[in-house]
């Protein structure tokens, strides 16, 4: 079988195999992180897919054994962002519509999640109507911890994890491993990467994804989240960041406080907003979320926080972020109403 490199992009491959249209992000160098390249290409193959009948479902997989995607490409957004280019913006805006196709996609949407599937990565994956992680999954949105937000539809797939714990994973950055990605609900099946090429095979000749899964059926081990499970809840219901940091000094567990210290890293900005949006994605329909984190991204690449959380991150790599403003208290009401307010002409369009 021939693969077919769509444009000129040969980060991304695509392949009808029977009945099967196969996507395999193709960067495994680069933990298969997303560029505006890969999601323009997408979206066309997508949107092709959504009209051909010899199509009944879509597939996508990351290539290599280290990640199903790592994310965005942090580093050109950075470089974009710095040169005031519209790289950043352009990407944000198509990933975002990428991610409503998925979410909307008229026929079975199915990602095999293997290794690390973060940021952007999720994106292409939590929003897709099968989700089915390998035992080496490693899920987290750590957005918070680069001066920016959970986004890629994070505002409507947090608020409806269990409970609290959706709250808990954007502040926290929070990495869950096979049992607790199904806990929550960002992976919805298990089958062992070592099957995943029999499950594209049995597929490509017409049967369906949930059958062939009854075929493999395994058992998980129980999920370490929900056993803190209420103590989650309690401590991320507070009505603030400050209040949830309150409680977690309060409560005096090894976990609790080094849960209280990850959070104490975090960009305060980014921390505030990403409280607002969780809440407010709660009562908002999934388009709705994706605009509103657009409104969102606007104001993150205008400010100095995501430039900094990279920077200290992936660029210097010290580990040492300078955060403006470094503390909570000094990101005021007013400050992270501007993050959510109305863009006018440049809304997001789905």
């Amino acid at each position: 079988m021939r693969w077919r490199r769509m444009s000129e992009e040969p980060h991304v491959l695509f392949e009808q195999r029977g009945s099967v249209g196969l996507i395999t992000l193709n960067r495994a160098k680069a933990l298969n992180a997303l560029t505006h390249g890969m999601a323009l290409s997408m979206q066309g193959q997508l949107d092709a897919w959504k009209t051909d009948a010899s199509i009944k479902a879509v597939v996508i997989r990351g290539a290599g054994e280290r990640a199903f995607c790592a994310g965005g490409d942090i580093r050109s957004l950075y470089e974009s962002g710095l040169n005031k280019t519209p790289y950043a913006l352009n990407f944000y805006r198509d990933e975002y519509i990428l991610d409503a196709t998925i979410k909307h996609y008229p026929k079975p949407y199915v990602a095999l999640i293997h290794g690390i599937d973060m940021g952007g990565g999720v994106g292409v994956s939590v929003n897709g109507s099968l989700r089915i992680a390998s035992e080496g999954i490693v899920f987290a949105m750590p957005e918070t911890g680069i001066g920016l937000f959970p986004d890629v539809g994070g505002s409507y797939f947090l608020p409806r994890c269990p409970g609290q714990t959706g709250m808990y994973l954007a502040l926290t950055g929070a990495r869950l491993k096979l049992e607790d990605s199904l806990y929550v609900g960002v992976a919805n099946a298990f089958l062992p990467l070592a099957h995943h090429g029999a499950l594209i095979e049995r597929m490509s000749k017409g049967e369906k994804a949930e059958d062939v899964l009854r075929s493999f059926a395994g058992g998980t081990a129980p999920a370490p989240l929900a056993a803190l499970r209420p103590t989650i809840d309690r401590i991320f219901s507070a009505s603030s960041v400050e209040g949830i940091l309150e409680r977690l000094d309060r409560e005096g567990s090894d976990w609790a406080s080094a849960t209280a210290s990850t959070i104490r890293t975090k960009s305060p900005t980014s921390l505030k907003v990403a409280y607002r949006q969780i809440r407010e994605g709660a009562k908002l329909e999934f388009d709705d979320c994706m605009r509103m984190e657009y409104r969102m991204v606007h104001r993150i690449v205008a400010g100095h926080d995501f430039y900094e959380g990279v920077r200290a991150t992936i660029i210097d790599k010290d580990g040492a972020p300078k955060w403006k403003p470094a503390e909570l208290a000094a990101v005021k009401d007013a400050d992270v109403d501007a993050y959510f307010a109305p863009l006018g002409e440049k809304e997001l369009k789905l």
